[in-house]
């Protein structure tokens, strides 16, 4: 029998748990009272009852998050079986992409073309979007904890994507890590900071414009090299008396491109753009706006600073993660994104360890992979890995519009670059193939 003091005890490790400081201690409460439902005794209001849904019509398939991946995945389990009861769970209101982003700082597409309506994606796709955010799992039981109360599933495919790693830039207080994260934005998660960053380059009346790319496998890797090229073809159509200054933390610009990229700094930008790489940021000061590296000290004006990243802390928080893994990304068997051990729970998109591009077509290829593995588990069978498809059009000039292209599949065993396609000649033809790609997974999703 348990008593209402070890239930007590249990709520407060349960918490512990919840902000994920104890699970061992958590797992050790459950033991100790022999309570058979806890995640059931963890949560209260709105959280410990039913999520106001439909009844399931099939397998009920949950997918966490509204990027590409799981944009991506919540349609594409509908085709790999139409008997999918299929819910996506996104707490944002509208859908604003990463990719194109920075075409967007060029004017070489509209708000427009980046924002787009869950609802339509939800409704084209035959599936529910229920407008809220994951807080808790409990794989055993196969019930997931949201905002908006709970569901039930067969299935359930986690893609909350990256968060930001502010302590690798010597942010350790939190109050100044906050405060670069809202003055300084990265603007590499789509939404306020993109519209931030618009805003910035929209008053910026001259000067230093910072602008950085980190280390370790980021999203994506040609993008801080394309946004500086946007954000120098931006002052220079605009006649701003300003320079970009770029921090890069790597040898070389994303090294397939990198001589693309690098005839695009000298040859259209040498007057608005400044490359500096090889510089690992020690500290960053918000308040005196300076950088510091192990030998030099960066002033600036305004600034767009890309910390290290991390993949979304709700993956650490439901102890999906690998601890070893520098970007504390999930611990899932890297040829079929399953969580080890447990084939009713997936992570797919930028917080996945492979070393694969962090980027929309990647995560796009790669969700519906998984999307016909579930399929086929689903009804007793199994299909061969398949590679995810690297595609990437970063435009280096924007009057007239100029891209260069490069496209990459992976190996199955150690994940190396195969079948690698490669243009560093900027082109107006990869410019325009890469406008096409856009509007194409545009329309696959939406």
């Amino acid at each position: 029998m348990v008593m209402r003091s070890d239930r007590s005890f249990f709520r407060v490790e349960r918490r512990r748990f919840l902000r994920g400081s104890a699970r061992a201690a958590a797992a050790a409460a459950v033991a100790a009272t022999g309570l058979l439902e806890p995640a059931a005794a963890a949560v209260s209001g709105r959280t410990a009852r039913p999520a106001d849904l439909p009844g399931k019509s099939g397998p009920r398939c949950v997918v966490v998050g509204g990027g590409v991946s799981g944009l991506t995945m919540a349609r594409a389990l509908k085709q790999a079986n139409q008997a999918f009861d299929v819910v996506m769970v996104e707490p944002n209101a509208t859908y604003m992409s990463c990719f194109f982003s920075s075409l967007w700082l060029a004017d070489l597409v509209g708000l427009n073309t980046l924002t787009h309506s869950f609802c339509d994606a939800a409704k084209d796709g035959e599936y529910i979007w229920l407008q809220g955010k994951l807080i808790d799992l409990d794989r055993e039981a196969k019930r997931a904890y949201t905002s908006e109360g709970y569901i039930d599933y067969e299935y359930i495919v986690i893609a909350p994507g990256i968060d930001y790693n502010y302590a690798s830039l010597g942010l350790h207080d939190p109050a100044m890590a906050v405060m670069c994260a809202q003055n300084y934005p990265a603007a590499f998660k789509p939404g306020s900071e993109h519209l931030s960053l618009k805003n910035k380059l929209e008053r910026f009346e001259g000067g230093v414009f910072l602008l950085t790319a980190p280390s370790g496998n980021y999203r994506c890797l040609p993008a801080p090299y394309e946004r500086a090229c946007m954000v120098a073809a931006y002052f220079k159509q605009k006649k701003i008396k300003g320079k970009v200054l770029l921090l890069d933390a790597g040898e070389k610009p994303f090294a397939p491109l990198a001589p693309g990229f690098l005839a695009a700094f000298e040859e259209l930008y040498k007057e608005f753009l400044v490359y500096t790489p090889l510089t690992f940021i020690s500290s960053v000061d918000p308040v005196k706006k300076l950088v510091a590296t192990e030998f030099d000290t960066f002033k600036f004006d305004d600034a767009s600073i890309y910390p290290r990243i991390r993949a979304a802390k709700l993956i650490e928080d439901l102890g999906l993660h690998d601890p070893k893994s520098p970007q504390l990304e999930a611990d899932i068997d890297v040829h079929t994104y399953a969580c080890k051990g447990d084939y009713s729970c997936y992570v797919t998109g930028d917080a996945r360890p492979m070393p694969f591009s962090k980027s929309a077509n990647t995560a796009n290829t790669e969700a519906q992979f998984v999307a016909r593995l579930i399929a086929a588990r689903e009804a007793g069978k199994e299909i061969a890995w398949e590679s995810p498809h690297t595609l990437c059009y970063p435009m280096v000039d924007a009057n007239p519009a100029q891209a260069l292209m490069v496209q990459t599949r992976y190996a199955k065993q150690d994940f190396a670059f195969t079948d690698v396609k490669i243009d560093n000649n900027r082109s107006a033809a990869n410019a325009k193939a890469g406008l096409a790609w856009g509007e194409g997974l545009y329309r696959n999703l939406f």
